[in-house]
């Protein structure tokens, strides 16, 4: 057990369209109970318990205000971002409320891990290399070649468990990722970090001293109402949007990787979902008011209506009030064709 007490720093962002119909703009999928009988935001809080860690911070927008306090807990602080501009600013926030000496876990509210005692050995060996000065990443183990995510080069070994980040790679093509796979030492970037807060601050300052200038500005021209803090605005909107990735982790020299195998999914699509949900004996996810006869490897949910299948196999269907989506498996990635011609037609003003 490390003896620094790690603020779980969670960020619950996000435009929520790949899960449509069911995740909107207003509630994306981090609000939803999609696995179970909590949100994902409240899975995410749960796996960061226990007496490494202490009160949770969330930095999500503004117009999730209520959401979050009412899924927190008494003991979360939260930031309330005026528009979203990106990781890198929302971090920084964060690093600003903490001491610097703070370890900060900084999570995805949106995640899926299916071994969070694994996910919890890896925090409290990335802890130890934080506390050294590095700024540590979690190497997701890959279980085949994927082309959506981004990928790390592991280097040399250092002490608890981890390695020098060799480099960054970006979604690679199909035979770039079976190359990665098979050389060994490459893993998932699944957007996980942990570093102290004065170590972030001092790795913008080097490297995005213009994020770190703006979020100090919009900190210190913000306002505190409670556990609650809304930085400035008009200073914020001045912040350039770009990702942790991209501001710091990609050029900063002291970064590391720690390797974790821990059942974990971005849930980015109806595929993913599928994939980690419980499922009957015909391969099928099913969730709501439905119905499946000689139906087959399919998901089917609904919140609205009855949905009866029959005869099919390697569906998607999701089916909500005023929604109704359907798909082959494998082309959930489409689903931002439906949003944005759907955002053209309405004007993004139903449905969305």
């Amino acid at each position: 057990m490390t003896e620094a007490t790690i603020t779980p720093v969670i960020l619950t962002g996000g435009s929520g369209t790949r899960l449509w119909p069911v995740s909107r703009g207003a509630r994306p999928k981090q609000f939803l109970r999609l696995l179970g009988k909590t949100t994902m935001l409240e899975d995410t809080l749960a796996r960061a318990t226990g007496d490494a860690f202490g009160a949770p911070l969330l930095v999500g927008g503004a117009a999730q205000e209520d959401i979050l306090q009412l899924l927190a807990g008494s003991d979360a602080a939260i930031i309330l971002e005026p528009e979203g501009r990106n990781t890198a600013p929302a971090i920084a926030l964060a690093a600003l409320v903490l001491e610097p000496d703070t370890p900060m876990l900084v999570m995805p509210s949106d995640h899926a891990i299916a071994d969070p005692d694994a996910f919890r050995d890896a925090v409290i060996k990335a802890t130890a290399l934080a506390m050294q000065g590095w700024l540590v990443t979690f190497g997701i183990a890959p279980d085949g070649p994927e082309t959506g995510y981004g990928y790390i080069e592991q280097g040399e070994a250092l002490d608890a468990g981890g390695y020098r980040a060799a480099r960054f790679i970006e979604k690679p093509d199909r035979a770039t990722a079976e190359q990665l796979l098979a050389a060994g030492g490459h893993h998932w970037n699944g957007g996980i970090f942990l570093f102290t807060a004065g170590a972030y601050l001092d790795a913008l300052e080097r490297h995005a001293p213009d994020i770190l200038a703006g979020a100090r500005a919009a900190f210190d021209a913000g306002h505190r109402d409670g556990t609650v803090h809304r930085p400035d605005a008009a200073a914020f909107a001045r912040i350039p949007a770009i990702s942790i990735d991209y501001a710091v982790m990609e050029k900063a020299e002291k970064v590391a990787v720690v390797p974790v195998s821990m059942g974990w999914s971005d849930v980015g699509s109806w595929d993913a979902l599928h994939a980690i949900s419980a499922r009957d004996a015909d391969g099928n996810a099913l969730d709501g008011d439905v119905l499946a006869i000689d139906t087959r490897n399919s998901l089917v949910r609904s919140t609205g209506p009855t949905v009866t299948t029959i005869g099919v196999e390697d569906l998607i269907v999701v089916a909500t009030e005023d929604a109704i989506l359907v798909m082959p498996r494998g082309d959930s990635q489409r689903v931002k064709e439906a949003v944005e011609t759907l955002k053209a037609k309405t004007d993004g003003k139903s449905r969305l």
